[in-house]
């Protein structure tokens, strides 16, 4: 190891049954450098941060740390922190009724003559240290979480942290709590500690950052100084295409062609939500196919579930056919022809122990009212209809909707939705995680359904099955829309480079 490497990871592998989830990644981080580790979705990011913290245990590789002889063995979190190797995830993981003081020593303390002046004087001192705007003695929970996520990190510094690992940390905050972390992390910086830092942010990564690792399906795609890395070339590498990659757009002959195709079935103005979505603008016609694009993250999914209210919507209009409508929750949405296919089938999606049929007429029953069940003719015909519509393969309408392939149950919850006859569909990864044959299938329904004059939202992270599917992106960044891609515009170097801020090189 080099003189200011701090922790090196080398032909890591991780396999999980069926999945190569790390093959042969390496990793470098240096003392006082914030380090990127970038991908998308799935590119192995958490799994990598996981084999480090002794979460996961490695299948090949070796790790190396400053001041130790040889390879390292983690088999627990409890391992990695023993040798300075520190997470700070996400989801606070501290105790928001406890003192600041205690949330730093908590696991550190016996409980048994405790010298409680003592360990606020020193908790005290190390957030004046850190410049934390937070008193030993308060309630952890009645500071923001900017500055609970910083006492997180004064707990992992004061516990002699050499590798600080930050996970999301700023998902949650807004701009003058981002500011006050990267104040903090350039601080940690000067110190000497390397911090690997993990987000789907580009604007961030190029504000607080010196290195980027991207890793794409379990793969090192490369390793990269910040000045050497253009962000349109990092999407580039995210995504695994070339700028000059072209993709054959779709049949515009199937375009809806009635007198009413450039009529706004829905639109939507100033919407924002608690998820953190800025206020944006948003539109559909009558048998149009568009949809929403950006890297993981980026709050396409967001931007749909605020429209059908899934949500809480705190500022904004919707109209539908012009006339304002008001969507406070998804039934409202429903009951308006609105439908909504949701990102995570299994979350969201499907009721696992429930039958094929029973997931099948769930929306259709919830717009009846559960008082009016419909009769089990009904159903059974409903069923039977739209599993042969769909072609979905079970061995019957009676069995269960888990024990149906992935592909398979996501089907079943298109028929849920169809069986409702809905005028906009919004559908939110409907093709993650199904075979080719299937995304195939779902793709030429979106553009049959829109040739009959349904509008859709179509979201996909496959750039590829977008331009194929869709007439116009909206491309967004950071939770925000960016801009706009239509007509010629509708390309992977075009989207690309929107999504980069506008660089072209």
């Amino acid at each position: 190891m080099k003189d200011n490497v701090v922790l090196e990871m080398r032909n890591i592998h991780k396999y999980f049954p069926g999945v190569r989830a790390l093959q042969n990644v390496d990793f470098t981080l240096c003392e006082g450098e914030i380090h990127a580790l970038m991908g998308e979705n799935g590119a192995g990011k958490s799994t990598l941060i996981k084999v480090l913290t002794g979460v996961y245990e490695k299948d090949e590789g070796q790790i190396f740390l400053k001041g130790k002889d040889k390879a390292v063995a983690i088999h627990s979190p409890q391992d990695a922190q023993k040798l300075g190797i520190s997470t700070v995830y996400q989801e606070i993981t501290l105790c928001p009724k406890l003192s600041v003081a205690e949330n730093m020593y908590i696991g550190r303390l016996n409980g048994i003559g405790v010298n409680w002046r003592k360990l606020n004087k020193d908790a005290d001192a190390i957030l004046e240290s850190l410049d934390i705007p937070a008193k030993a003695t308060q309630q952890l929970g009645s500071c923001s979480l900017a500055v609970q996520q910083m006492v997180a990190i004064a707990r992992a510094v004061d516990m002699d942290c050499k590798v600080l690992i930050l996970d999301e940390p700023t998902s949650s905050l807004d701009e003058q709590e981002v500011a006050k972390l990267f104040k903090l992390m350039r601080d940690l910086k000067s110190r000497g500690v390397g911090i690997i830092f993990v987000t789907h942010f580009l604007d961030q990564v190029y504000e607080v950052c010196d290195k980027i690792t991207v890793l794409r399906d379990g793969q090192l795609v490369g390793e990269y100084e910040i000045k050497d890395l253009p962000r349109v070339k990092l999407v580039a590498k995210m995504l695994g295409k070339e700028l000059d990659d072209t993709t054959e757009i779709k049949d515009t002959s199937l375009v809806y062609d009635k007198e009413d195709a450039g009529k706004h079935v829905l639109e939507v103005e100033g919407l924002a939500s608690v998820s953190g979505i800025k206020p944006f603008d948003f539109y559909i016609n009558k048998g149009e196919v568009n949809g929403f694009t950006g890297l993981l993250g980026s709050g396409r999914s967001e931007c749909v579930r605020a429209i059908f209210g899934a949500d809480k919507v705190v500022s904004g209009t919707v109209k539908k056919d012009g006339k304002v409508i008001k969507i406070n929750k998804p039934i409202d949405a429903m009951k308006n022809g609105i439908a909504y296919l949701p990102e995570d089938r299994k979350r969201d999606g499907i009721i696992g122990d429930l039958s094929v049929r029973e997931n099948i007429i769930l929306a259709l029953q919830v717009l009846k009212g559960f008082f009016k069940p419909l009769s089990k003719a009904e159903a059974n015909k409903f069923a039977e209809e739209y599993i042969k519509l769909l072609e979905i393969k079970t061995a019957s309408a009676d069995t269960p909707i888990k024990s149906l392939s992935g592909g398979n149950q996501q089907k079943a919850i298109l028929a849920r939705w169809l069986l409702t006859h809905p005028e906009y569909l919004i559908l939110d990864e409907p093709t993650r995680g199904i075979d080719i044959g299937t995304k195939i299938d779902i793709q030429k329904l979106v553009l049959k359904l829109a040739s009959e004059g349904m509008s859709i939202t179509f979201i996909s992270s496959e750039t590829d099955e977008m331009l194929r599917t869709c007439s116009r992106l909206v491309v967004m960044r950071d939770r925000k829309v960016v801009g706009e891609v239509s007509g010629d515009d509708m390309n992977q170097s075009k989207i690309m480079s929107t999504i980069a801020g506008g660089e072209s090189k």
